[in-house]
């Protein structure tokens, strides 16, 4: 178990972690390929999610609002069909329907009684502010790619929130979803790490990229951390 008494900061990947986006994906993404006739089951959705996120991020940095719609486009090539412009733009519109996970508003709040709070997001500042307004709490920092002009698991967004935060890396405490985007670089840069292993029609993975690590905490939810943090 960690010594959560050493931490003085929690940062957290949001989409995923606090926020359920695979409900927000697929919903969008089906509505899509329903359209043009394609029928494909929910894990193999987000297998191509990942990869196509990953692909839309890597090289000069854009906007996630471009990365997304680099993915529908993506999956309009690799299952054959042409998606209009409106199909395109629609899955970074439907980020603002995007609800958190049941637990994550209350468990936050648990949270912040003990901890100051961060967010480190692969998102647009834009995009963020609508989901920012669901999430119960006020943020020490919001860090995201724009700001960092590069996309987790680039250590230069870790980078960019630790010189911001003004704080060393063994009082950070960094919370994720994705093993791919937050444990690995997160522990290349000294963080602990807590893997929050979110349900998913791919379990364990979700819609990222595949990876193998060991991160210091695992837990099946918020809830289930902020309990481990509040116990005598």
């Amino acid at each position: 178990m960690l010594d959560f008494s050493r931490f003085e900061i929690f940062t957290f990947d949001c989409y995923g972690t606090l926020v359920n986006w695979e409900d927000g994906i697929l919903r969008c993404l089906h509505l899509i390929l329903a359209a043009h006739g394609k029928d494909t089951d929910d894990a193999t959705i987000l297998e191509l999610y990942g990869d196509f996120e990953a692909r839309a991020e890597q090289g000069e940095y854009r906007q996630y609002r471009q990365v997304l719609q680099s993915v529908v486009r993506q999956l309009g090539e690799r299952l054959g069909f042409a998606p209009t412009d409106q199909e395109v733009s629609s899955l970074p519109e439907s980020m603002k329907e995007w609800k958190p996970w049941p637990d994550t508003v209350t468990a936050l709040r648990q949270l912040q009684s003990r901890f100051r709070l961060a967010i480190i997001s692969n998102v647009d500042d834009d995009l963020f502010a609508a989901t920012r307004l669901q999430l119960g709490v006020e943020f020490d920092q919001v860090i995201t790619a724009q700001q960092a002009q590069a996309y987790k698991p680039s250590l230069k967004i870790f980078e960019f929130a630790l010189s911001r935060a003004g704080i060393s890396a063994h009082r950070v405490l960094h919370v994720g979803q994705s093993l791919y985007h937050d444990v690995i670089p997160a522990q290349s840069l000294g963080l602990a790490t807590v893997w929050v292993n979110r349900p998913s029609a791919r379990a364990g993975v979700g819609a990222v990229r595949a990876a193998d690590a060991r991160p210091d905490l695992q837990v099946s939810s918020l809830a289930e951390l902020a309990a481990a943090c509040v116990r005598p």
